[in-house]
């Protein structure tokens, strides 16, 4: 462009003729310079070789990359008018050489000094464009007088490099590198330098404490090898031994009047039915699966109201064996052993109607809990359904209740085995710490929540058994006297 404007300018360099130029922009590629000079020759936008459609002058000659237009332009014998910018020194300090030289250029460093008024250049290095990249800038630092606000060469950025775990967040109103860095959120990482977005980890997988990685989560579920999982499923088991010492203590001495009083066959029940209680907490224990969420609900619940409705069952025949003092009572049918028996079947029976209705409609299944805990995966049961949930809870609820209050208020009539007292004590343990169990449920988590539920089921349970049956077979294996004095007593 200097050179054109240069002759034009001159009329003695080219009388009479004016010089123009297109300019193409290669960006460095083959292919890009091969098309504008083709584009040259045809003087159309779809070029058309061996053809000139233009109605511009003849084209005088080419300036450009030798070894992808040389070819072509040698095909229709046009000259690159490089050699007459042979001997042009421009004022940048660059040189321009001859299409068989090369391209090659070669820039001046200077450092500029004021001192007193004046202006002084000295050269501090060079810059050779074309020369291999770790050789294209030269500098001798020696050289270089600073000014007195600077020691060293000044950063030309506005913000430092984001280092992986953290994302890039323009700042407002500023050019494109200033921006601050901002940590990955506790599900993301970034393993890059100057990342813009932030990857988010696979759900098995958390992000590490630098967030430039994820590791594997840590799956947490109340185990069997653990001191917390193992010490409840001893305790299970164990528990589980008592109610069947007692019923084997029972049917051994099954004419004894303490075995005997207030129905033995319910008694015997509800030994089974504690039996069944202590054991289901194995199905609290281990890593959950479908199957085992939806058998320690079913076995839970319904195990708990047989348990309950013996228990009611026994609290009733002692308030009509008390009430019904003339021998020739119609109401004498009542202490019938079938009566009872039906109670406690039919208070069964609707307990078993809300577990199926429940496993039917929205059955418990197993859960992966990936946010609650960091690094943590939580597996554990998903009720399914919290209506059905609480509506087995609240109706195991209203049973021990109803006993707790009826036990109450017979407590005080006489006989020596009316066990109103001690059904009193049991319902009182049994409500105590499932109320109790409602508030550490609902502020725990992953496997101290199973571990709270656990616990619950192990004392009421253990409540039951201690306070209904412990004082009975102390008479029957310490103080047998008693059972004797008994049966004196109703002989007479």
């Amino acid at each position: 462009m200097f050179a054109v404007e240069e002759i034009n300018r001159n009329p003695l360099l080219l009388p009479n003729v004016t010089l123009g130029y297109e300019i193409y922009d290669s960006c460095d590629y083959v292919s890009n310079a091969v098309e504008a000079t083709l584009k040259l020759f045809s003087g159309r936008q779809d070029h058309v070789p061996g053809y000139r459609c233009t109605t511009k002058g003849p084209l005088a000659g080419f300036i450009g990359l030798p070894y992808s237009m040389a070819v072509l332009t040698q095909i229709y014998r046009y000259p690159h008018l490089s050699q007459y910018l042979k001997n042009l020194q421009m004022k940048s300090g660059e040189k321009l050489y001859s299409a068989n030289e090369g391209p090659i250029g070669q820039y001046d460093i200077m450092n500029w000094v004021t001192s007193r008024g004046t202006v002084t250049y000295t050269q501090i290095g060079s810059f050779f464009p074309f020369a291999p990249a770790k050789q294209q800038l030269i500098i001798n630092q020696s050289d270089i007088k600073w000014n007195h606000k600077f020691k060293q060469v000044p950063k030309s950025i506005c913000s430092e490099s984001c280092p992986p775990g953290y994302r890039k967040v323009q700042r407002k109103g500023q050019p494109v590198c200033c921006f601050d860095c901002i940590l990955c959120s506790e599900d993301e990482f970034s393993n890059e330098t100057d990342s813009t977005n932030c990857m988010k980890c696979p759900k098995d997988m958390w992000a590490n404490e630098m967030h430039d990685g994820c590791w594997n989560r840590t799956l947490e579920f109340l185990s069997y090898q653990e001191v917390l999982g193992g010490t409840l499923a001893s305790r299970s088991i164990l528990g589980s031994l008592l109610p069947l010492s007692i019923l084997f203590i029972f049917l051994k001495n099954a004419n004894t009047p303490v075995v005997k009083a207030n129905n033995r066959n319910l008694s015997y029940i509800l030994l089974v039915s504690l039996f069944f209680c202590f054991l289901c907490i194995l199905m609290f224990i281990g890593r959950p699966i479908t199957i085992t969420c939806i058998l320690r609900q079913f076995i839970f619940g319904i195990s708990f109201v047989l348990c309950i409705s013996c228990v009611l069952g026994k609290t009733m025949m002692v308030v009509i064996a008390f009430n019904l003092t003339k021998p020739k009572s119609s109401g004498r049918m009542w202490l019938n052993s079938r009566v009872t028996n039906t109670l406690v079947l039919v208070c069964t029976a609707i307990q078993v109607i809300i577990c199926a209705g429940w496993l039917a409609h929205s059955p418990p299944f197993e859960y992966t809990d990936n946010k609650s805990k960091m690094g943590i995966i939580i597996v554990e049961c998903n009720k399914g359904s919290s209506v059905a949930y609480s509506c087995t809870m609240g109706y195991m609820g209203f049973l021990a209740t109803l006993c707790f209050v009826v036990a109450y208020l017979v407590r005080k009539l006489p006989g020596s085995f009316n066990e109103a007292k001690l059904i009193t004590f049991s319902m009182l343990i049994f409500g105590a710490v499932w109320i109790s169990f409602i508030p550490a449920y609902l502020s725990t988590t992953g496997k101290y929540m199973m571990a709270v539920e656990v616990f619950a089921i192990l004392s009421s349970s253990s409540g039951v058994v201690s306070c209904i049956f412990l004082p009975k077979v102390y008479i029957i294996i310490l103080s047998p006297e008693m059972n004797k004095i008994e049966i004196k007593s109703a002989n007479k």
